[in-house]
């Protein structure tokens, strides 16, 4: 890696020059500006307090000497503090000849650490829809990303599979569904339930409207709407272990459940544990019995449980209602203790979108007054909504994009585009499908993925499937044209290899593509640290589009000179690595042709 030799010789040079030993990261050199000529800058500023010199005095003995112990250093010039470095164009070439995946790794010089990353975690009451999409590719990409910094990645989910939400919808298959089950409905479980949802929702309005009707406020016509009192009554019956209850629950559990897994077969979403409220909630009820004794929570008059955060900034919380039973925050509790308990994480990163902020801050501050000094290991990666030209999606009305329906939608637009575009015609019916899969699947995860996770974003299906432009299909289409060159090589027996480099002059645009491969181990260690998709995502488009660019002007295969066409093949398929890893980070397959 250029940046830790560099760091290293500006370490010998500063002990040798002026008898100073500092850590390399003092001086780690960053991407020299585009304005500027040179390819690593180092800033001087920070070093004269133990140089005691000029600016430019330090940074001409530093040049200098990179010049002289360096052999990849060419030259270097100084703007003020700053001193830019400019590399050999041989190193370069050698570097774009030598090129493979290793060197797509970004440096890593300290220990792994073990991170959980939680997400998906859905509600079983409901199918998957557009919102639990942008949490799981945000979900997998990130688990992508950190391991492949070498971090020892834990992908969990939290199945909340108890609670009123699951009694309504419960509620309501009893009293309106005649015992339909999937299979005589001819729908997946998920979605059967989640229609029995919808349901109870519809219902409680009509009685909540004529309850106000008949002289009660609204605040009091919701909670004494007959349907809600006999959801309670059916959580009640279910936390305390009835039989009939617990066997309905579980059925229709696993129906939802069996749903939610073909949704993540689709989507290439899986888990290394998936934990489950029904087995959590009651360690979270136990802890806060134990703290009860402890005077670290309080029980109010209603014989609710609760603590007071007013000393953090925060509400005073509720732990436990006055019936006994429990809320979201007992199970985030019990969860969590279980986790660190069996797993020791080093960090446990909740992706979650960003209307349950206060959620964490809570659920962090509770562990620290408990006493479990890991809770500042607790992350909360909050991402923005995902709205569509219509307006916000409401699950209660059933009005929501549904994952599967808007899968398949996607997977019909990539096949008439394709068809329109007159590509893979000559492919059969099963590559047909395959590939227009792999694009209508690339083209959803691109789109959402290229948005800065912490916005807000909206999501408009056709124009995330378009063969040009910042799109999936566009950067997938990118790497199937230097594929098809590379074919086209090996069945003309064409190996990469050049023994004799001389005579090959670089373009600043062959210059530039292997600047900008290299740069991407960098961007990769940035995404990390920043948990940022994006980053990753956009740098894979200007890739793509600075080498079709190149492609553009610049011949390859039709090359007279042997090896310089083995050379631009070389750096074509150093490219095309480059957009398959990072593809592959978002969770993106590419087609071997389209």
């Amino acid at each position: 890696m250029l940046e830790k030799i560099i760091a290293e010789s500006v370490k010998e040079c500063l002990k040798s020059l002026y008898s100073v030993d500092l850590k390399e990261k003092t001086f780690w050199p960053g991407k020299t500006n585009k304005e500027f000529v040179g390819d690593f800058t180092i800033v001087v500023f920070p070093l004269l307090s133990y140089t005691k010199t000029s600016p430019v005095k330090l940074a001409t003995d530093i040049g200098e000497w990179l010049v002289k112990e360096l052999k990849f250093v060419s030259e270097f010039n100084i703007i003020k503090g700053f001193l830019n470095i400019v590399i050999k164009n041989d190193y370069w070439l050698e570097y774009s000849l030598n090129f493979n995946e290793v060197n797509l790794r970004p440096f890593k010089d300290n220990a792994s650490r073990n991170i959980m990353v939680e997400f998906s975690s859905p509600n079983t009451n409901k199918p998957l829809h557009l919102g639990h999409i942008r949490n799981n590719l945000l979900g997998v990409a990130i688990s992508n990303i950190l391991s492949f910094v070498n971090e020892k990645v834990m992908r969990v989910s939290l199945l909340n599979d108890r609670g009123i939400h699951i009694c309504k919808s419960m509620l309501a298959w009893e009293k309106w569904g005649n015992n339909i089950t999937p299979e005589l409905a001819g729908k997946k479980g998920d979605h059967l339930i989640g229609d029995f949802y919808v349901k109870f929702e519809t219902e409680y309005r009509i009685e909540v409207e004529n309850l106000v009707k008949s002289g009660l406020s609204v605040d009091e016509a919701s909670k004494n709407a007959p349907l809600l009192i006999e959801a309670q009554k059916l959580l009640k019956k279910w936390e305390r272990g009835n039989k009939k209850v617990i066997e309905t629950w579980s059925l229709l559990n696993s129906w939802v459940t069996k749903g939610f897994d073909e949704t993540y077969q689709k989507l290439g979403v899986d888990f290394d544990k998936t934990y489950l409220e029904s087995d959590t909630y009651l360690k979270g009820k136990d802890i806060i019995l134990k703290e009860m004794s402890k005077g670290t929570v309080k029980i109010n008059e209603d014989n609710s449980v609760s603590i007071d955060l007013s000393d953090v900034g925060l509400d005073d919380k509720i732990l436990l209602r006055g019936d006994g039973t429990t809320v979201y925050i007992t199970q985030d509790i019990g969860t969590a203790v279980d986790r660190y308990n069996e797993f020791k994480f080093d960090k446990i990163i909740y992706v979650v979108g960003n209307e349950q902020i206060y959620h964490f801050k809570v659920l962090k501050e509770i562990l620290n007054k408990f006493g479990y000094n890991w809770s500042d290991s607790i992350e909360h990666f909050s991402y923005g909504m995902v709205e569509l030209p219509e307006g916000k999606m409401k699950s209660r009305e059933g009005k929501v994009v549904d994952a599967d329906d808007l899968i398949e939608e996607m997977i019909n637009t990539a096949s008439s585009k394709a068809k329109e575009l007159g590509k893979l015609e000559e492919a059969s019916e099963s590559e047909f499908s395959s590939t227009v899969s792999k694009i209508a699947l690339g083209a959803l995860k691109y789109f959402i993925l290229k948005v800065d996770p912490r916005k807000n974003m909206m999501f408009n299906p056709n124009e995330s499937i378009d063969f040009n432009g910042n799109t999936g299909p566009f950067i997938q289409y990118t790497f199937t044209r230097i594929n098809s060159l590379v074919k086209k090589a090996d069945e003309k027996g064409l190996q990469l290899k050049i023994e004799d480099t001389s005579d090959i002059l670089l373009t600043n645009k062959e210059l530039e593509l292997m600047k900008e491969i290299y740069d991407f181990k960098n961007i990769v260690e940035d995404a990390a640290n920043s948990l940022n998709p994006a980053a990753i995502a956009n740098f894979i488009y200007n890739l793509a589009k600075s080498f079709n660019s190149y492609y553009q002007e610049t011949p390859i295969l039709k090359e007279e000179i042997k090896k310089i066409m083995l050379f631009r093949l070389k750096l074509a398929s150093n490219v095309a690595l480059t957009i398959k890893v990072g593809l592959s980070l978002l969770g993106i397959e590419v087609p071997d042709r389209m």
